[in-house]
């Protein structure tokens, strides 16, 4: 790999950490303020909305200069957002405002491996980039729950500035100046990622013309026989990824009586399975034959199921791990495919604002869901079996789709791989 390479995954890993480690603190910060219930999962929507709404334009925009100075700026944005959530705007605008910088931040992240990198790396980068990031998940996540914990929190609390008064006073403040602090490190790592000599030119800035060739670009992909296989397999993983992040803290409190702190460190254990899956997957499994691991994603519908019979938090951890290997496993083939084919058809900022687009309606559609199940009282366990059901029932939709793809002449042993439109083998 490049050098260029792992600067990329160091400014990846501090960012996704910052994040991930913040939306602890904005739940906590949301039950500090006696919000309803319902605002939980809330705060998800309101992330991500930045994705939809924003999509036709952050592909051109990180499109348009060299992408570590997109990641910078985007990283400047999260760094807003946290500053507001200090500054008492409401946690679910404040959020939104990070969101805003998520959404410009993901198709430059995405995007500059297939400027730096051939075709041939790109499973093996995503398997490091997947791996980096859950790595900053796990991490994330429990340094969230750390932070917010009593002890912690007191320590934190207890550290006064001379002279200037900063106004934090609660855990959730405190732990959100903190993970602000991570966002500058990430910051100070994106202003060293190299140019890759691509040529940096936004056609238009028209945003009608650019809403227009983002329609194109969506269409393009979704008719590509290979490109909507794996634009359906992603979109369904990172709706069922989010709405299994509300899932396990509530499930977590009712089978097992932990406390936010404590079923924040349970996430943790579902992304060190994906950690796991992504490594076992960059290994073993080539862009060639990446359609092959889609019986995957049927399965791990069927072990999610299986958390209404667990009630003891070792067999719960194993559990966590094994949902996470499942989605590791079959999510990295997928995404080097759709990377792939989108920066064949499109480009590859375009391509990931494509991505992220159809990505994050699944995540405002899956959470949305669950929302509305909290908000009129649903009981977990019922959830669960919906949720379990869902993921395997569209799952084995999407391998019927690629299995009629096939007897139409598409398949991944065709010549052809550079070749736009037709979906043509690998």
């Amino acid at each position: 790999m490049k050098a260029g390479f792992y600067t990329i995954m160091a400014a990846q890993f501090f960012s996704s950490l910052a994040d991930n480690a913040l939306l602890i603190a904005a739940i906590a910060l949301l039950r500090e303020q006696h919000e309803p219930i319902w605002m939980t999962p809330a705060l998800k929507q309101c992330f991500v909305v930045s994705y939809v709404l924003l999509a036709p334009l952050v592909g051109a925009f990180a499109d348009s200069m060299p992408k570590g100075t997109v990641m910078l700026l985007s990283n400047g944005i999260k760094f807003s957002g946290c500053l507001l959530m200090l500054l008492s705007l409401h946690p679910l605008a404040a959020y939104a405002v990070v969101g805003v910088g998520a959404a410009a931040y993901s198709p430059a992240k995405y995007g500059i491996l297939t400027e730096l990198l051939p075709a041939r790396q790109l499973v093996i980068a995503n398997g490091w980039i997947e791996g980096t990031t859950v790595g900053s998940i796990i991490l994330g996540v429990l340094l969230g729950g750390a932070l917010i914990s009593r002890n912690v929190a007191t320590m934190l609390l207890g550290f006064d500035l001379p002279v200037w008064d900063t106004g934090i006073e609660t855990p959730p403040e405190a732990a959100i100046s903190v993970i602000m602090g991570l966002y500058v490190v990430a910051a100070i790592f994106n202003w060293y990622i190299p140019d890759t000599g691509v040529d940096h030119r936004m056609v238009s800035r028209n945003p009608i013309f650019l809403i227009r060739e983002f329609v194109h670009c969506n269409a393009l992909l979704w008719r590509d026989r290979l490109g909507q296989i794996s634009l359906a397999t992603t979109t369904l993983f990172w709706g069922a990824g989010a709405t299994l992040q509300f899932i396990v803290i509530d499930w977590a409190a009712r089978a097992l009586g932990l406390n936010l702190s404590q079923a924040s460190m349970l996430q943790g254990v579902v992304a060190i399975g994906i950690a796991a899956g992504a490594v076992i997957a960059a290994k073993i499994v080539s862009l060639r034959g990446s359609v092959s691991v889609l019986p995957v994603g049927v399965v791990m519908g069927g072990v999610v199921i299986s958390m209404i019979w667990v009630t003891q938090t070792p067999v719960a951890m194993v559990l966590m791990v094994a949902i996470g290997a499942c989605a590791g496993f079959f999510v990295v083939p997928m995404n080097a495919l759709l990377q792939h084919r989108g920066h064949v058809l499109m480009g590859a900022g375009h391509s990931i604002a494509v991505q992220n687009f159809n990505e994050n309606i699944g995540i405002l559609v899956m959470v949305g869901l669950y929302t509305v199940m909290v908000r009129y009282g649903l009981s977990v366990d019922v959830a669960i079996v919906i949720f379990g059901l869902s993921v395997s029932s569209l799952m084995a939709l999407v391998m019927l789709r690629h299995r009629i793809n096939q007897a139409h002449g598409d398949s991944l042993h065709l010549i052809g791989m550079d070749k736009p439109g037709g979906g043509d083998g690998l």
